[in-house]
C-alpha cells in the first residue's frame, strides 16, 4: 500500500517538502509538508472524521498545542492523488487550528481552518500543512507510522557555487538571491547536488535528508560529501556550514515554484544584512550541529 501525489495536487503550494523536518514523521519521506500562499487550503477531497488537539513540544515563542485533521479521503475528487489499494485512506494533516467538524465535507483548496504555529515550529520554518496518510486500522495519533508516500512531480536541479547577496533576513536565517528559479510558477526546482538529484532537508543540522530525482551513493555539496542515499534518503555525514567563515546552523532545503526561492541559511543570532554578499563553504567536522 502507498500513495502518490503528482504535480495536479502539489501545484497548488508554492514549496513543498519531504524530508526538512528533526521528527519522525517524516522518516523516509512519509509525510509531506506543504506550504499555502495563504491560509490552510485542503490537499485533498473527502469527509472530516476526526479533529484532535495534541501535545507539542514546549518553547518559548509558541504554544504547547497543536491540532491533527483526518480526512477520509476521496480519491476520486482529489486531482494529483492515487492510492495503490481499494480500501479506504485517511488523510492526517497538522498545524491547523480546525475550522471543520466531523461530518463535514471538504474539497482541495476548502479551508481547513486557522494556521496554528506551535512548538513543532523552528523559528525559521513557514507556516505549512504537514500531511500523511494512513488507513483506518491504524493509530492515528501517533506520530509515525504513515504510508510510504511518492512524488512524481519534476523538479529541477539549480546548480549553486555556494555564493549569494542577502535579500531577506529573520532572527535566525539569511535568505539568498541564488540560486534564482529560472521560471516561476512554471514547476518545481532546488539546490542540485554536484552528483545529481535535488537536495531536501535540513542540512546538517536534522538527522538526514532527502535526495529527489537522483541516484543512490554519495552525495555531496559544492566540492564536499555530505551524504549517502539509499533510495531517496540521505543519512548526513558530519558537516559543517559556514558564511563567510563563521559557522552557522545549517542550509534549508526544499522544493519551490515561487519567485522567492534562494538559498536559505539557517545562523540564530546572526549579523548578516540585507544586501551583504555571502559565500557558503561545506567542510567535514567532528562536532556538527544536530537539532535533531
Amino acid at each position: 500500500m502507498a500513495v502518490t501525489l503528482t504535480g495536479d495536487l502539489l501545484a497548488r503550494y508554492p514549496r513543498f517538502s519531504l524530508y526538512n523536518s528533526p521528527y519522525p514523521a517524516h522518516d523516509d519521506g512519509c509525510a509531506i509538508d506543504l506550504y499555502p500562499d495563504e491560509g490552510a487550503p485542503s490537499p485533498v477531497a473527502g469527509e472530516v472524521v476526526e479533529t484532535h488537539t495534541v501535545r507539542a513540544p514546549t518553547k518559548p515563542y509558541s504554544p504547547d498545542h497543536d491540532h491533527l485533521i483526518v480526512v477520509r479521503v476521496d480519491a476520486g475528487a482529489t486531482p494529483g492523488f492515487d492510492y495503490t489499494d481499494d480500501g479506504d485512506v485517511l488523510a492526517r494533516i497538522m498545524h491547523v487550528d480546525p475550522g471543520v467538524e466531523a461530518g463535514d465535507e471538504v474539497a482541495p483548496g476548502d479551508s481547513l481552518g486557522n494556521m496554528v504555529r506551535a512548538g513543532f515550529f523552528a523559528p525559521w520554518v513557514g507556516n505549512h500543512l504537514h500531511v500523511g496518510f494512513r488507513t483506518p486500522d491504524q493509530n492515528l495519533l501517533r506520530a509515525s507510522g504513515s504510508l510510504p508516500l511518492t512524488v512524481e512531480v519534476p523538479v529541477e536541479p539549480l546548480a549553486w557555487d555556494g555564493t549569494g547577496t542577502v535579500v531577506e533576513t529573520g532572527e535566525t536565517y539569511a535568505l539568498l538571491d541564488s540560486p534564482s528559479h529560472p521560471s516561476p510558477g512554471a514547476g518545481f526546482a532546488g539546490i542540485a547536488a554536484d552528483s545529481g538529484g535535488v537536495l531536501d532537508g535540513g542540512l546538517r543540522h536534522y538527522d538526514g535528508g532527502g535526495l529527489l530525482a537522483g541516484e543512490g551513493g554519495e552525495v555531496s555539496l559544492l566540492g564536499t560529501p555530505v551524504g549517502e542515499a539509499t533510495g531517496r534518503t540521505v543519512s548526513w555525514h558530519d558537516i559543517e556550514i559556514r558564511a563567510n567563515g563563521e559557522q552557522v546552523t545549517g542550509l534549508s532545503l526544499f522544493l519551490a515554484q515561487d519567485d522567492g526561492f534562494g538559498a536559505k541559511v539557517i545562523c540564530p543570532g546572526h549579523s548578516f544584512s540585507v544586501g551583504e554578499s555571502l559565500s557558503v563553504e561545506i567542510q567535514q567536522t567532528d562536532e556538527p550541529i544536530i537539532l535533531g
